[in-house]
């Protein structure tokens, strides 16, 4: 565990480093092109670490996922995990939506801005029109599973992985080969994941440093009110997450929000859900969740429980509303919650996917669609929040549905497996040629 902590140190480190650096760029370099182009450069870095994670992202899931179905045994055992996930993501969207409206009404970020507003006429060319239901439900089965996996597209490849491992628990004995060899791909992808987080400290500082470099902290300052009250609702939303975890979980879900800590702020530096998988995955075998579970859940969740994403939809939509003064009734908002309701469904893989949410809500809704203008500037440092939020309620989620299958280690027995793993880390840094 000694090791454990020292990462998630060497990241905060990292990120307190990274934002003094941007903000020296920031002030010895006024204009904004010279101070854009040095945060491209310092970028790089911070660029070719997502880049590399979404490398192994894909291989990843399809391994651990396959594995993970074809031990379930059954069909039957696939629909049970699946309906238990699929029932926790809505209850979570439907609570995180309505909190992020909830908040927005009550503390009215968006009346009394105190800053211009964009013309209303103004476009901010986003594609709204892939967040169709039509389009939703067509786009989950791949054409091809080699393209799913060359795009990243983590739904379709989720949709592939269960056709497969169901037909490989169904062929029983004829398929042990295929099913041993893939769950060595998966070990193989366990080990590349864990070369490539040994750059998660420098991947965090470059991040930081470029998003400080372009914006400055000044950025804060105009939109302190926006931003602090957005996480103000974060952290409400993270308590309710904690508090639903405890509900069933009990207090072991204080070890588990500790063991996901490096992952949370990962995510939260490099604002992406993705960086933390990874990561996540590794907390929650140190849990004691198993694997089967924990790679059945986690992909289906960074398809369907953006937590922080979705509450963040509400709240900016809502921001938007009454930076313009327009009034929306009670149940203008409610449509627009169900509305999000099935949209954010779209999210995983696409960039900046709230504001495209956001974006196609606001014309549905007839709102200023430049009221995202006002956004753009600092969503940047509420994706951070959106994204660790992300994580999060992931890992909460496959904690509690790997309790509900009884496929949750006691912590006595978690901790001998975690002390295993541990054994396993020391040996492979001391013998790196062996690993």
């Amino acid at each position: 565990m000694r090791k454990k902590k020292s990462s998630a140190v060497w990241i905060l480190i990292a990120m307190l480093i990274g934002i003094a650096i941007g903000y020296m760029i920031y002030t010895e370099f006024p204009d904004k092109k010279v101070s854009t182009e040095i945060a491209g450069y310092i970028s790089l870095v911070s660029d070719v670490f997502l880049r590399l994670i979404k490398m192994i992202i894909g291989p990843l899931v399809f391994s651990t996922l396959v594995v993970g179905i074809a031990h379930m045994g059954d069909a039957s055992s696939v629909g049970r995990v699946f309906v238990k996930a699929f029932a926790w993501f809505i209850t979570a969207s439907v609570t995180s939506l309505l909190l992020g409206l909830l908040m927005s009404n009550l503390l009215q970020p968006g009346l009394n801005l105190g800053l211009p507003l964009p013309d209303i006429g103004a476009s901010v060319n986003l594609a709204t029109s892939k967040f169709t239901l039509k389009d939703f439900v067509g786009h989950m089965v791949p054409r091809s599973f080699a393209e799913a996996l060359a795009n990243n597209e983590i739904l379709q490849i989720v949709v592939f992985s269960m056709f497969f491992g169901v037909a490989l628990a169904a062929l029983g004995e004829k398929a042990k080969v295929l099913v041993a060899a893939i769950d060595q791909l998966s070990h193989a992808m366990l080990k590349i994941t864990g070369y490539v987080m040994k750059l998660a400290p420098l991947a965090v500082l470059a991040a930081m440093a470029s998003t400080v470099a372009v914006n400055g902290l000044s950025i804060l300052l105009k939109f302190a009110v926006f931003m602090g009250d957005f996480y103000l609702s974060l952290f409400l939303l993270w308590g309710l997450l904690a508090f639903a975890g405890f509900v069933f979980l009990g207090p072991r879900v204080l070890k588990l929000l500790v063991l996901i800590r490096e992952a949370f702020m990962l995510s939260f530096a490099t604002a992406s859900s993705e960086a933390a998988y990874p990561k996540i995955l590794d907390a929650l075998d140190r849990f004691g969740v198993n694997r089967k579970i924990s790679s059945f859940v986690m992909p289906m969740g960074y398809s369907f429980n953006l937590d922080g994403s979705m509450m963040y939809c509400t709240f900016a939509t809502l921001f938007i509303a009454q930076a313009y003064n327009i009034h929306l009734s009670l149940g203008t908002q409610i449509t627009m919650l169900l509305v999000l309701m099935l949209t954010s469904k779209g999210m995983a893989g696409v960039p900046r996917a709230s504001l495209v949410v956001i974006a196609a809500t606001l014309t549905q809704f007839q709102l200023p669609e430049a009221g995202l203008l006002l956004i753009l500037g600092v969503d940047t440092f509420l994706d951070m929040g959106r994204s660790a939020t992300n994580a999060v309620g992931n890992s909460i989620a496959s904690a509690v549905v790997a309790k509900w299958e009884g496929a949750l280690l006691s912590e006595t027995d978690a901790n001998v497996n975690a002390a295993r793993l541990d054994a396993e880390v020391r040996a492979t840094l001391a013998h790196p040629a062996d690993a």
